[in-house]
């Protein structure tokens, strides 16, 4: 036993114990401990006391909103009385006689649960909510409503404003961005309708705050050094990448309150234009896998999509014959691509200033504000035609430069430009909207 103690008998003087014998038959024992810290032992005691600077990346939500939301557990007292309620109403149907302090006490639980997983639920996730709270607690169904909890999706909407005010007197950045709006509080502040922040299709993490122990100096000085990392011609990538998870907060705060255009974006932040860059902002974004729910989804659905094309008929018809008449032989990239070029065609959109061709001598870049450009070899021998599945390279453009280029396909490339518009919090280009519309919603419901 590698400790000592104290015994009265030697004067309170340290003694080493060697044998359990020596103590007396009721002896008071003092350890103290005497164990040499190695190297070793002090290099990971510097690593946890260090490692608050990293904890915000593991705060982050890192779920999505869930297909079956679950009920919280509620405090002690309030578990009881639904159970006991619960019983009641399987005996014979009666419902429990709602106190003020009960229901204040089931929408404070359920608004944090709801907080977890999303700062501004939209209206159908309080409906989510509620139906999921009368399926686990019967007893609390409303007589007379359609749906059995209409008031109850009600009173939760007016909770979580309640409770972002909480938050936002706690200095959480994804409430207290919107928080000096007009009212009686701040009466010269903005209308409460103008420059509204809010995250946009079910992101995550739109607004973090701060890591432990960060600022603003700290995590510029830490950007300056991830640039210059980032421009080198083998950067360290590991490195890279917990900088850039390090520095998420920054990014965020930059994007969403300042909205600087993508050019400073790419000067400031060159590392997010690489293509596992896009793909881990994404996942802290919107706390999903991109590429593997992007191209699942799009695999699910091609089956049912290219059984729509051909079903249709008119001007539709003879605009699609031309990408499904090569669909039938080619590999999983050439099909890919044909259902990504024909989704525009089926739902509407006007798809002429969003797909570009350049031949790979050309030089000239087309001023729009998103679109994809395919690069066409020299000896193509259909250098006019509308699709071409054997490109020598294909590149991106947002606001009229080329962010990002060599990507070899263009599901790939379509696959991280829908990256890049939540990584940089853009609208959907409106000439496309319905088709990066459609590809949001079939990634959800693959969610």
């Amino acid at each position: 036993m590698n400790s000592k103690f104290i015994m009265k008998i030697f004067n309170n003087a340290l003694c080493k114990l060697t044998d359990m014998s020596e103590l007396p038959e009721r002896p008071t024992i003092k350890i103290v401990s005497c164990v040499v810290h190695s190297s070793s032992s002090l290099s990971t005691c510097s690593t946890e006391i260090l490692s608050p600077r990293r904890t915000e990346a593991q705060r982050l939500r890192e779920d999505p909103w869930p297909a079956e939301f679950e009920i919280p557990e509620f405090p002690v007292d309030i578990n009881y009385r639904l159970r006991q309620g619960d019983l009641a109403y399987m005996r014979d149907g009666s419902l429990l006689k709602m106190s003020r302090d009960l229901k204040h006490g089931i929408l404070e639980k359920l608004a944090e649960a709801m907080y977890k997983f999303m700062a501004y639920p939209a209206d159908y996730h309080f409906g989510h909510v509620a139906s999921a709270l009368i399926k686990a607690h019967p007893c609390l169904s409303e007589p007379g409503s359609p749906t059995g909890y209409c008031v109850w999706k009600n009173s939760l909407k007016f909770k979580m404003g309640n409770y972002h005010t909480k938050l936002r007197r706690s200095g959480m950045a994804d409430v207290s961005v919107n928080g000096n709006k007009r009212g009686k509080d701040f009466p010269d502040g903005d209308p409460t309708s103008s420059k509204i922040k809010r995250p946009k299709r079910s992101e995550t993490n739109f607004l973090p705050n701060f890591p432990d122990g960060e600022n603003t100096a700290s995590l510029e000085k830490i950007r300056v050094e991830l640039e210059m990392e980032a421009k080198k011609h083998l950067p360290d990538v590991l490195g890279v990448k917990k900088k850039m998870e390090l520095t998420f907060s920054l990014r965020r705060r930059e994007i969403v309150e300042e909205q600087p255009p993508v050019k400073k974006m790419v000067e400031r932040w060159p590392a997010l234009f690489t293509e596992t860059q896009i793909y881990d902002e994404f996942s802290r974004v919107a706390s999903k896998n991109l590429c593997q729910q992007f191209f699942e989804a799009l695999d699910t659905h091609t089956p049912r999509l290219v059984q729509i094309m051909k079903s249709k008929g008119g001007k539709v018809s003879e605009s699609l014959d031309g990408f499904l008449s090569q669909i039938d032989s080619q590999n999983i990239t050439a099909k890919r691509t044909i259902v990504l070029r024909c989704l525009p065609v089926l739902l509407g959109d006007d798809d002429c200033e969003f797909h570009r061709s350049c031949f790979d001598s050309d030089t000239g870049e087309d001023q729009v504000p998103v679109g994809i450009l395919t690069v066409i070899p020299e000896d193509d021998p259909n250098p006019a035609a509308s699709l071409h599945l054997k490109p020598a390279s294909i590149a991106l453009i947002l606001e009229g430069d080329i962010v990002l280029d060599d990507l070899s396909s263009y599901p790939e490339a379509f696959c991280l430009l829908f990256g890049l518009i939540y990584a940089l919090h853009l609208d959907y280009p409106k000439s496309m909207r319905y088709s990066f519309e459609f590809i949001q919603k079939v990634q959800n419901c693959k969610a």
